[in-house]
């Protein structure tokens, strides 16, 4: 699916090259980008693979760039994507991604997600908060957490840079902050925030409103069974009045509890309780869909780039580069999720197979243009 107005290759025109021209720089600063893209759509995980690529790549790649002095090595793509503006290149991919989806809504889920292969010099590794649209499989953007802060700074830069109006913004415990609540209502969005310890006062009041009064908190029971083993979610609301504080948490409206567990073997496991609050009036069942929506990011988003993309393998340590590298990936596994035309329906993995072993399907997902 082309991007509705707004072409993959025309956006990575739109950053400038944050190379100084006095250093005597041998290749264009788009044409890097577009073969990073190109190389990272077709299986390659890493800047030496991408380098490799290219270079195997070259006749094919001469019909939609210049490539005045060839294929650049792969040192070349580290230096630039170590000195690239991770906040330009930010920008231009929300752009990309608002013209994918033209009509966003449904539900955010922030997350966050360590960078295990970044670590240096006994310097602790990237860390990124990323938002996630749960209905469309899509990454909306991401925010590096700086280096000796938390979470807790970064989901409210995310927020401000995205789009919330009608959006359910699900996160856990660690966003459950006012500022973060108030935020998110501002914008014209929703907040779905889990409550654990760093929130006591609110955790005990919730968790007295459900033992006080049980018989009149509407229940909803979601049953999954796969690969041997049931999993039970059970989702209950009850009225946000009398038991929030509204002044501090804005237009609190609902708050639940979930209860699951597991059963493997036959042997369930312990029962695990977790707690709510949101700005919606929601129902049990629509609690629990949101709940189960939510932790799609980890499957579906972080899973993917550790297990398709080697994400925690890489090895990229230097400046920008951990961040900047992780917004390719996040590119390319939105192009692949946004593309319509492979029918029937093949993995993911299998997907950058067919970009990597099929050059019109390569030059269609990216919508390239022959000189």
């Amino acid at each position: 699916m082309e991007p509705a107005g707004t072409n993959l290759m025309d956006c990575l025109a739109l950053i400038e090259d944050p190379r100084r021209p006095s250093n005597g720089t041998l290749h264009d600063f788009r044409e890097i980008l577009v073969i990073a893209v190109c190389a990272m759509l077709s299986d390659a995980d890493n800047v030496e693979d991408i380098a490799l690529w290219g270079r195997l790549k070259e006749v094919w790649l001469r019909r939609f760039l210049v490539l005045k002095n060839g294929i650049p090595s792969h040192d070349t793509f580290e230096r630039v994507f170590r000195v690239l503006d991770p906040k330009r290149f930010e920008t231009v991919f929300r752009q990309w991604v608002g013209g994918i989806v033209t009509a966003l809504g449904g539900q955010m889920a922030i997350d966050g997600k360590t960078l295990c292969g970044s670590a240096d010099a006994g310097a602790p590794p990237a860390h990124m908060v990323s938002a996630f649209a749960t209905n469309f499989g899509l990454a909306l953007g991401q925010e590096r957490v700086a280096g000796k802060s938390n979470e807790i700074t970064a989901i409210p830069v995310l927020l401000d840079a995205r789009y919330l109006k009608g959006f359910l913004v699900s996160i856990d415990a660690m966003g459950c902050q006012k500022e973060i609540a108030a935020r998110i209502v501002e914008k014209g969005g929703d907040y779905l925030l889990a409550v654990k310890g760093n929130q006591p006062s609110l955790l005990t009041g919730i968790e007295n409103a459900f033992m006080d009064r049980p018989e009149t908190s509407p229940v909803h029971e979601h049953v999954e069974k796969s690969h041997g083993r049931i999993v039970v979610q059970i989702g209950r609301v009850l009225p946000a009045n009398g038991v929030v504080d509204t002044a501090n948490w804005p237009k609190c409206k609902t708050i639940g509890r979930v209860d699951s567990f597991r059963v493997v073997g036959g042997k369930p496991s312990e029962l695990e309780q977790r707690y709510y609050i949101s700005s919606r009036a929601m129902n049990a069942k629509e609690l629990a869909v949101a709940v189960r929506a939510h932790w799609a990011i980890e499957n579906r988003l972080h899973w993917m780039l550790d297990v398709n993309f080697g994400e925690d393998g890489c090895q990229v340590r230097k400046d920008n580069a951990p961040q900047n590298l992780s917004l390719l990936k996040k590119i390319v596994l939105n192009l692949i999720r946004a593309d319509t035309t492979d029918k029937p329906k093949t993995s993911l993995r299998q997907k950058r197979k067919r970009a990597a072993w099929d050059d019109d399907i390569r030059m269609n997902m990216l919508g390239l243009r022959l000189l």
